[in-house]
């Protein structure tokens, strides 16, 4: 089995981390420079740097920023957010990131996926999908969860990885920030689906929540934010409890 891999993601508004729930009510987390310093520290296996207002803003993420994250940490560095052409995706990976998130400009220009996966190779390209669950299935949202989109969550990924991606992070609206688990049920449709790596995100707050997306949800990785940041959970004791489960993890 493949190690699974245990991801904080640093949502980024104005330079600084910021968290909410169901994508509304941001309160501020603390300094993503030092904030990712201390995840890889700890032992977290990436990183996940989303710039949350660059969509919606119509503005570029800021690459200074990322050089200074990618200058203190040891560990892969996926960043996301206002990336819509392939000089965006060189800027950023110039600036240090190994991978890069898309997500709006994906739904807007699927042929994207296509040209990163081209240029760059698949590895490079992670989908970020955030779907929320309606009474006629789940839909896919742009602008940082502000838009619902005609695209439908499974056949969207299916396409994204016959384009060429490489990774699915797939949030559920409905649980971010409730902390109350992961839409394990949607996780492993997609995981029955897809033969690239699909992360986990949205609902973590207990270290069980984590275990449930791994055996229940069938997910290769599993993202969370405030759990890390506000110090609930401890990524080292989260992977001493994980092993005790039995799921194979990268050691710290």
């Amino acid at each position: 089995m493949l190690a699974k891999r245990i991801i904080p993601c640093l949502d980024i508004k104005d330079g600084q981390t910021v968290k909410g729930t169901n994508f509304v009510n941001l309160r501020q987390a603390g300094d993503p420079v030092e904030l990712g310093r201390a995840y890889s520290e700890q032992g977290a296996d990436e990183l996940v740097f989303l710039d949350i207002t660059a969509s919606h803003e119509g503005r570029k993420t800021f690459a200074e920023l990322v050089k200074r994250i990618a200058a203190n940490i040891n560990i892969p560095f996926t960043v996301g957010g206002g990336i819509n052409e392939l000089s965006d995706v060189d800027r950023l990976l110039n600036a240090g990131a190994d991978k890069i998130s898309i997500n709006s400009s994906a739904i807007r220009n699927p042929l994207l996926i296509d040209e990163i996966a081209k240029h760059f190779g698949s590895q490079v390209c992670v989908l970020a999908v955030d779907a929320r669950q309606t009474e006629n299935g789940w839909k896919c949202y742009l602008n940082g969860g502000r838009i619902e989109t005609d695209k439908e969550l499974m056949m969207w990924t299916k396409e994204a990885q016959e384009r060429g991606a490489g990774e699915i992070l797939f949030t559920s609206m409905n649980h971010d920030g409730v902390k109350k688990g992961y839409a394990n049920e949607a996780l492993a449709a997609l995981a029955e689906q897809l033969s690239i790596p699909v992360i986990a995100s949205g609902g973590a707050g207990q270290k069980e929540h984590f275990r449930d997306a791994f055996l229940l949800g069938k997910a290769d990785a599993a993202l969370a934010a405030s759990v890390f940041h506000f110090g609930e959970i401890k990524i080292p004791e989260l992977k001493s409890y994980l092993c005790a489960q039995n799921i194979a993890m990268r050691t710290v």
